[in-house]
């Protein structure tokens, strides 16, 4: 008979004193243990998937010998997952004098909460960019706090006041974290044993070897990085799982290497940290890899677990499809390489063997002669999933297409390239009979369903019209699309 993995203890700091929990299961999230376990009511649970951002939370976490803090949804992350680490909730902001935190004391003074349900999530939105922002001594402007903002929800449509009070922070008395003494006190937690891991129904494992080892070990077990989809199943399938496998401690894959062809990035970097890797040698990148889910959801989520989950509308696949990246899968038995286009096999199946993981995503740097674009369809533009989404990515010289890379999403069961259409493209003249005739072919290479988000008549026309409108951008037409529109700015 199978021996029933331990329950461990969760350690961490909240508002800077330690906390310690016993026998939590690995499903439960961070959000039950803080309403239920821990009496923090002041955190919502709005939407239970990391959409609405009621339940937004801070986590702080020591990199390279400085703190580092990120928003993230505690609706969806596990609990186990900010062990050893920092957190701040609603409740520990306010000196025990009952001073309000900066981010507060500006919602109050700017009106900015109405029925309130939204509140906390706001406020702990406004603290992580009171930390990363106004603490380093950088100005908030209106387009960065709606940024920044994107992943909480105002069911009163109050944003006005809101945006207000994110600018006005850095005018009101300054406050500031003891971060030595955080530092000092996450550092004897990472010292406490919790006893052999491989004994531990939630594993976290700080090495690469020791991943691939407890993988071929717990072949069973449930992968999760991020956890911002996994999240979802046990919040809305009820799945529990009795062993899960974390990733996002593995140290080697925390990591954006670069090569003088390729960078290489770890499936445990970040959605956002990633975005930014792919955004500093494609700045055209910027604003989609803002549109990418909400911050938080870009926080907590790892472009590793968003290509291995495989869903059809994930918005990562199409671009690296388009960018030429492909995949490492690693196990004890050694690793392979494979475009990331061939991992999939079918409705978020792939290739991976029961003992392997996903590692590294290779991404070619760009070249002279690229022209890249990638295109976002949803019915809200902020923090919402894609009904069609589509990366071009050609090469022109000398008015003929040399190259042509086309990644889709939304079209099919599996991120696809439009490998007819690129052909319909690749050695021909870079003209409007070229491009009206590739608009042809890509409306007919796929049959996609309707669902709730769009009709397959709706996205098979919508393919045709992005590819269109690459074309004229191409010409240099401009202000065709939202993504052109700047939020002007306000004085504070």
């Amino acid at each position: 008979m199978p021996v029933q993995p331990s329950l461990q203890t969760i350690q961490f700091l909240r508002g800077g004193q330690p906390v310690s929990l016993a026998n939590v299961p690995p499903s439960r999230t961070l959000l039950e243990v803080l309403r239920e376990d821990l009496g923090c009511t002041g955190t919502k649970e709005g939407c239970g998937e990391g959409d609405c951002g009621a339940c937004t939370v801070v986590v702080g976490e020591a990199e390279g010998g400085r703190m580092v803090y990120r928003a993230v949804n505690s609706c969806i992350k596990l609990a186990h997952s900010i062990d050893g680490q920092a957190l701040w909730t609603v409740e520990d902001l306010a000196d025990a004098d009952g001073r309000l935190h900066p981010a507060q004391q500006a919602l109050v003074q700017s009106h900015g909460s109405q029925c309130g349900f939204c509140t906390p999530g706001f406020v702990m939105s406004m603290f992580g960019m009171y930390q990363n922002h106004v603490c380093r001594g950088e100005t908030i402007t209106r387009e960065l706090a709606q940024q920044e903002l994107s992943g909480n929800l105002c069911r009163c449509t109050g944003y006005r006041p809101i945006l207000d009070a994110a600018q006005q922070m850095a005018a009101l008395p300054a406050v500031s974290l003891d971060e030595a003494d955080l530092l000092s006190k996450m550092e004897l937690l990472a010292h406490v044993s919790q006893g052999p891991e491989a004994d531990l129904a939630y594993q976290s494992p700080r090495t690469l070897a020791g991943l691939l080892a407890a993988r071929a070990a717990h072949p069973g077990a449930q992968l999760v990085a991020g956890c911002t989809d996994v999240g979802l199943w046990v919040t809305k399938l009820h799945k529990q799982f009795d062993q899960v496998l974390d990733v996002s401690r593995v140290a080697e894959l925390r990591r954006v290497e670069d090569y003088p062809q390729h960078i290489a990035i770890g499936a445990a970097v970040t959605l956002a940290d990633a975005f930014a890797a792919l955004v500093a040698g494609r700045p055209q990148l910027a604003r989609f890899a803002a549109r990418f889910a909400g911050l938080p959801v870009r926080n907590a989520g790892t472009l590793g677990g968003n290509v291995a989950n495989g869903s059809p509308i994930g918005d990562a696949m199409p671009l690296l499809i388009a960018l030429g990246a492909s995949v490492v899968l690693m196990s004890v038995r050694g690793h392979r390489e494979l475009p990331l286009e061939k991992l999939y096999t079918g409705y978020r199946k792939n290739v991976m063997a029961a003992d392997e993981v996903l590692a590294w995503i290779k991404v070619p740097k760009p070249v002279a002669s690229e022209r890249l674009s990638v295109y976002k369809i949803s019915k809200r533009y902020d923090d919402d999933i894609s009904a069609v989404c589509l990366a071009v990515n050609l090469k022109i010289e000398g008015g003929t297409v040399t190259h042509a890379s086309i990644g889709a999403g939304g079209v099919a069961a599996t991120p696809m390239r439009a490998s007819q259409t690129e052909a319909a493209l690749a050695a021909r003249p870079w003209t409007l009979a070229t491009v009206q005739q590739a608009i042809i072919t890509l409306r007919a290479e796929f049959s996609p369903i309707s669902d709730m988000r769009a009709s397959g008549a709706y996205r098979s026309e919508v393919l045709g019209n992005l590819l269109q409108r690459f074309w004229l951008e191409s010409q240099g037409m401009q202000q065709i699309n939202l993504e052109s529109f700047v939020l002007d700015e306000v004085s504070p």
